[in-house]
């Protein structure tokens, strides 16, 4: 590691880097949906071929994905909002992450039955 850089490559930055890929992640999905759901417009018969795929399961484990990124861009959101406007926040910033990762592993554990039994369904039967 160069002498006098910021880089310290611990919890923080790796939250940092977290919080901006989610955050472009979500950003993705969003142009995503808005251009596939104003394809109705164009034509009716397109948008059903459309969302049809979105019916497979290799798309319920993208959904999945995406409810792990936008649960961790919330929870992060949150430890940073804490960070900044809490006077102790910077003080307790490693124990706040590692209280937002335990409670994205369990929402995350609980989403799985939601998001992708219907993949898991369509995969092994009923």
């Amino acid at each position: 590691m160069p002498a006098g850089t910021l880089y310290r490559g611990r919890e923080g930055m790796w939250s940092w880097v977290a919080h901006r890929v989610t955050g472009v992640l979500i950003f993705f999905f969003l142009f995503v949906h808005v251009l596939d759901t104003a394809l109705v417009r164009v034509s009716p018969e397109a948008y059903d071929t459309v969302v049809a795929t979105y019916k497979t399961p290799i798309v319920a484990v993208l959904e999945y994905g995406l409810v792990a990124a936008i649960l961790f861009h919330a929870l992060n959101g949150l430890r940073v909002i804490a960070v900044d406007f809490w006077a102790k926040g910077a003080r307790y910033q490693k124990q706040m992450l590692w209280t937002v990762a335990g409670i994205w592993v369990v929402l995350m554990i609980g989403a799985i039955y939601p998001v992708l039994g219907h993949a898991a369904r369509v995969l092994w039967g009923s």
